[in-house]
């Protein structure tokens, strides 16, 4: 190895000379072109700190995935070069590469279904298509379909608002500390390059292959119903969105529909209401963009279980849809600040005043509005947030419900372990209190506020909380 670089397994004093005299090579080479040497390097003891803990964090690592990750190499590299921000970025590269490996060996189309809007998941079609899925989909999907957690996914947004804010990915002034950065690294192994997959993530990637590629009989339905029982709420919920995905494409073969027919029935009464709204919905749009064969499976889907009710009356939901797309798209990426009021706008003349909102749409409305008013956790969109402010003012008592106990969405929850979305969380509740009939929504309110001490993320891990939740469900319908 070259006797420049800093050598991992040598003691902290080795490792300070080393990175000193590489440090002073590369001084050298600024100042030979003329170009600033000050300010550009983190100091070397918070390298040190990085290279201490190295050896015990890769060590989780086989050494067949060490040979693959080019992306950990530049992430060391820069280290010891003392660009920390750029480290971040090569390590948000590594660990976006690696989630597009999982998702790549999973069910690719499963993941489309639950990732992406009905828009964009026209234009995705395997898996060369995953690099034009944004990364906070990326994550976000891959949460849904379970093979990354929740507490993973919030700790990858962490570190992704991190890469988005204090990386080399823009011109800033903040400052990573080496422990940080050996943080955030060992997190990215755990969370995702080492995490195992679950067996029931594994079960349902069986059962969607087996219901593209095998015959199911009626008994085999039944044993399938078994299994399903021990499926969380969200995996029930994503297993319906895929088996519609799989059902509206108009190339699926005849006995995958059948094996749908006997399956469907089995966890319907389990899926929540908001999903059964969407797929109303998604008919909707194949009606409004002249989809014929889609718009025949999907009534066809609907037919299954006796739900075609939940087909829109009004198609005015579906601009709605569109545009609460549209907004959380221009939200959650890099140029929010700029390109979020215009949507914001948008939405607020389309839902009127009094606030009109169908039914099949109004409970993504409402969240949609509470993530974007509690902002990325990096500052205020001023001149959206006075429309937000605006809406939530004059919500109903149902949408205002819906509004305060918005924490139990894993996306909402996410964006609370920001200080600027905890302080804007309480500013929410100041503004939709005066619209809450319900006095144990009023009750809770109050706990929350006066008596809760948790963080307010994990506010769903608190037993009053969840109880109190738990009965105020059908507020939420």
């Amino acid at each position: 190895m070259n006797e420049n670089l800093p050598q991992v397994q040598d003691s902290s004093n080795n490792s300070l000379i080393q990175l000193k005299e590489f440090e002073s090579g590369l001084k050298q080479v600024l100042s030979l072109h003329s170009l600033p040497s000050e300010g550009v390097f983190v100091d070397i003891p918070e390298r040190v700190n990085v290279f201490k803990n190295l050896d015990s964090v890769l060590a989780q690592i086989s050494v067949d995935e060490k040979g693959q990750s080019l992306y950990l190499s530049k992430f060391i590299a820069s280290t010891a070069s003392g660009l920390f921000d750029a480290s971040l970025n090569y390590l948000w590269d590594e660990t976006i590469l690696q989630i597009r490996k999982r998702v790549s060996q999973y069910d690719i189309e499963f993941f489309y279904d639950n990732a992406v809007t009905e828009d964009r998941r026209k234009r995705l079609k395997d898996e060369n298509d995953l690099n034009k899925v944004d990364d906070y989909d990326l994550i976000r999907g891959a949460k849904e379909i379970g093979l990354i957690s929740d507490l993973g996914f919030k700790h990858l947004e962490y570190i992704n608002y991190m890469r988005n804010w204090a990386s080399a990915a823009h011109p800033n002034n903040s400052e990573i500390t080496g422990l940080q950065l050996v943080s955030w690294l060992e997190t990215c192994i755990k969370e995702v390059i080492t995490l195992p997959i679950s067996n029931v993530t594994i079960r349902i990637k069986q059962l969607l292959q087996g219901v593209k590629n095998t015959v199911i009989s009626n008994s085999d339905a039944q044993e399938i119903a078994v299994f399903t029982t021990s499926l969380t709420q969200e995996q029930i919920n994503n297993l319906a969105s895929g088996f519609f995905g799989i059902y509206v494409k108009p190339e699926t073969e005849s006995q995958t529909h059948q094996n749908i027919n006997k399956l469907l029935p089995e966890i319907w009464g389990r899926v929540d209401e908001d999903v059964k709204q969407t797929f109303g919905l998604k008919y909707a749009h194949f009606t409004a963009n002249n989809s014929q064969d889609e718009k025949r499976l999907s009534r066809q889907f609907l037919q299954i279980v006796g739900a075609e009710s939940y087909i829109p009356d009004d198609l005015r939901a579906i601009e709605i849809d569109n545009t609460i797309n549209n907004l959380l798209s221009a939200h959650r990426g890099f140029n929010n600040f700029y390109n979020e009021p215009a949507f914001a706008r948008q939405l607020q003349r389309i839902i009127g005043q009094p606030i009109k909102v169908p039914k099949s749409v109004e409970k993504k409305f409402i969240i949609a509005i509470v993530e974007t008013f509690l902002t990325n956790g990096n500052g205020v969109a001023v001149s959206a947030n006075d429309i937000y402010t605006e809406i939530l003012s004059n919500l109903d008592s149902h949408q205002a419900n819906i509004a305060i106990l918005s924490f139990t969405d894993t996306r909402i929850s996410s964006r609370l372990q920001f200080t600027l979305s905890q302080r804007k969380f309480q500013q929410l509740i100041e503004i939709v209190k005066p619209s809450i009939t319900s006095p144990p929504v009023n009750d809770l309110i109050n706990y929350i506020q006066n008596d809760y001490k948790g963080k307010p993320q994990f506010l769903m891990n608190d037993k009053t909380v969840k109880t109190s939740v738990e009965n105020l469900r059908t507020l939420l319908r």
